[in-house]
């Protein structure tokens, strides 16, 4: 060991490294269950609710505390992984995520469920910056690292449209707990892959690791995003949301002030200064934000409303999955010939066009321009953010590879947590004002039912049929509705996106031609 560098003989990270492709075969595969595990529950909300007796909250936070604790620990992680290795954090992420998995599948409550959660939040956040910095440090080149993180964004966003579908298949057949279950034998795959190909020596950086700063990051993100969830909900007081939001700002201004004084900060809050560091991280919150959003309320509508299985809705977004899949080679051959400011920038407005024109349209008879806006919408998105991870990853050297990359996952797992809590909780507030509940029905009745969709077929449940058929469809009726607002609401969020990318990268150069 020599100023903070591990030297050996054994196989190093490097563009001549001639097991790099499998390399990165091995942890686009790692990376995989962990994007799946984004929204792979969406269509599974419906089961949950009726299977574990869940209300509106406990649904919310079985979804939210997933991506909000790996917001938290990303960079931790990210930067604990710089100093130790990558393959070292890689190989533990991924017996955590196996076991987290097993757990969840078998879990009785929906208290329970939120634990395990917690589970494959820690192992997640552990497999997601490894990734990145295992590619950047494996490919040297920037034309084969371009290519590669092509491929990488290919399995992201395919991984991310594909949970749907892959839920909605595993529900047709088998209990709830089967969509976590799938992840055990993935890790009994890639684990050893993992530990066999990757370098067991890597360069790595000195110093200790602040594990009270890492502390302080996660108490105040999950204080803010809280608050924000209480917030909105309006179930508790003024004063207890203004406390715990100023709370967690505290906690994150803090944090921000250890960085800059500390001699080995966890966070290098340099990298900021990159137009392109700080355009993709934009990218990445309020794009996953939106899209998270979204899906979570369109695989409501499809089953919901339009009483679909939940494979046939699964079925119904395949478009969105097939042309993701295709955005990420796309992206980097595009971001080659004509730069990353066009092409992130364009894709941005495509994508918002695309949610805009979906809000008008009728899901009950979609004919064929409904699936050409989703293949649309999931294309546009795709080609945006993998331009946006080529920026970011270029923008640095590989010896901050892991700390980039956490940070730009961070952005990601943020804007979901953030996207499934205000999406959410606006749902609700929209779906209770255009809930038309029938005359007689009891007070109690009527506000629990007008909290969601999920609530309104659980009150509907103690009902008579006759009421409780007057009120599922006026329940539809307030759904659709509510959907049509959600969907204006993200296209808007992404053409303002576009607008503040489209300056941002005014000055990166285009990428080598992969």
């Amino acid at each position: 060991m020599k100023n903070g560098q591990i030297t050996g003989e054994l196989v190093s990270y490097g563009s001549q490294n001639p097991r790099r492709w499998l390399i990165l075969l091995a942890v686009m595969l790692a990376f995989l269950p962990v994007v799946l595990d984004m929204t792979i529950l969406h269509v599974a909300v419906p089961t949950l609710t009726q299977a574990l007796g869940a209300s509106n909250n406990h649904v919310l936070w079985v979804i939210d505390i997933y991506p909000l604790l790996m917001a938290g620990l990303l960079v931790p992680m990210g930067t604990l992984a710089d100093k130790i290795g990558n393959r070292r954090i890689l190989l533990t992420g991924l017996v955590i995520f196996g076991v987290a998995s097993a757990a969840a599948a078998f879990a009785p409550t929906a208290e329970i469920l939120i634990g395990t959660r917690v589970l494959l939040a820690l192992g997640g956040s552990m497999i997601m910056p490894c990734v990145l910095g295992i590619i950047r440090r494996t490919f040297e080149d920037e034309s084969e690292r371009g290519l590669a993180l092509g491929l990488w964004g290919t399995v992201g966003a395919a991984g991310a449209a594909v949970g749907p579908l892959i839920g909605g298949a595993l529900l047709g057949h088998f209990w709830w707990g089967s969509v976590f279950l799938i992840n055990v034998p993935v890790m009994l795959i890639v684990a050893p892959a993992c530990w066999l190909l990757l370098p067991r020596q890597e360069q790595t950086t000195s110093g200790p690791w602040p594990i009270g700063q890492a502390f302080l990051l996660i108490l105040g993100m999950i204080a803010v995003v809280y608050s924000a969830k209480t917030g909105f909900a309006g179930k508790h007081p003024l004063a207890v949301v203004l406390l715990t939001l100023t709370f967690g700002l505290a906690m994150l201004v803090l944090f921000a002030r250890k960085q800059l004084n500390a001699a080995t900060p966890m966070l290098d809050l340099s990298l900021f200064a990159h137009p392109a560091i700080l355009a993709g991280i934009i990218m990445a919150v309020v794009a996953s934000g939106a899209l998270a959003g979204v899906e979570l309320t369109l695989a409501q509508e499809l089953q919901y409303v339009l009483d679909k299985t939940p494979l046939q809705a699964g079925i119904f977004m395949i478009p969105i999955m097939a042309a993701a899949a295709a955005g990420g080679p796309v992206a980097g051959w595009l971001s080659a010939r004509y730069g990353l400011r066009p092409v992130a920038s364009l894709s941005m407005i495509i994508a918002a066009l695309s949610l805009g024109w979906l809000a008008v349209q009728d899901f009950h008879t979609p004919g064929l321009i409904v699936p050409v806006l989703l293949a649309l919408l999931g294309l546009a998105l795709s080609i945006g953010l993998t331009a946006s991870s080529i920026a970011i990853m270029g923008a640095v050297d590989a010896s901050k590879g892991g700390a980039a990359g956490s940070l730009e996952a961070t952005g990601y797992e943020l804007g979901t947590a953030l996207g499934i809590t205000l999406f959410g909780v606006f749902m609700s507030v929209i779906f209770g004002h255009n809930l038309s509940a029938p005359v007689d029905l009891p007070l109690h009745l009527a506000d629990q039912a007008a909290v969601s969709m999920g609530d309104t077929y659980l009150v509907a449940q103690q009902l008579s049929d006759e009421k409780a058929a007057a009120l599922i469809t006026a329940g539809k009726a307030a759904f659709s509705t509510t959907h049509s607002v959600l969907l204006l609401t993200a296209a808007a969020l992404i053409a303002g996106l576009a607008v503040l990318v489209f300056f941002l990268l005014a000055g990166v150069r285009k990428v080598a031609n992969p």
